[in-house]
């Protein structure tokens, strides 16, 4: 299952890095616009900021906190020996973003801790991919397969991947925690399950 799931991933990975840029800021300004019409003003949308070859970008965040909307983005930490433990969150300010380990962008200090994700009324996801099941293709760490039990139930879990990588079938582990939507540049919000 862990090799069907690395040779998965190095696949789409390696297509997501062969997409010409006008293609990914096509991409991503349809993702932005799906988004937003996903949020209600006043809402607590618990995102992550799109980097690389990842679908979207931060202006989709940006968006959404113009409009009043509170986006918390994660803070990832490990215990000693590098064992993911669950994201911290901290308020999306787009000047105010930093390098981060892995590559991420994340805000600064102060954070909050897991146990906010319960104050979400959408939660975003990123996603390598994600099948017709809800069954999501993450980078592999688990970061947020530790995280997402904190979050309410009826919360609506969206996986943002392209067009591409809504896949029928993801193989899936039982940690793996199921999307309820995919959200593609193409396709919009899909309903999943």
């Amino acid at each position: 299952m862990v090799a069907a799931k690395s040779a998965l991933r190095a696949r789409l990975l390696a297509e997501r890095r062969a997409l010409h840029p006008q293609a990914h800021a096509a991409e991503a300004a349809a993702l932005a616009g799906h988004l937003e019409a996903l949020a209600r003003d006043g809402d607590t949308v618990c995102a992550y900021v799109p980097v690389g070859s990842e679908p979207g970008s931060p202006v989709m965040l940006a968006a959404l906190a113009r409009r009043g909307v509170r986006v918390l983005v994660p803070v990832v930490r490990t215990e000693d020996d590098g064992t993911p433990l669950a994201l911290w969150w901290g308020r999306f300010e787009p000047d105010s973003l930093t390098s981060a380990r892995f590559g991420l962008l994340e805000p600064p200090a102060p954070w909050l801790p897991p146990q906010t994700l319960a104050e979400a009324d959408l939660i975003v996801v990123p996603a390598v991919a994600v099948d017709r099941r809800g069954m999501r293709l993450g980078r592999g760490a688990g970061f947020y397969d530790r995280s997402l039990p904190w979050r309410r139930p009826q919360i609506p879990l969206v996986a943002v991947v392209r067009d591409a990588e809504l896949l029928d079938t993801v193989p899936a582990q039982a940690h793996d925690v199921p999307m309820t939507h995919a959200l593609t540049p193409g396709l919009g919000l899909v309903d999943l399950g």
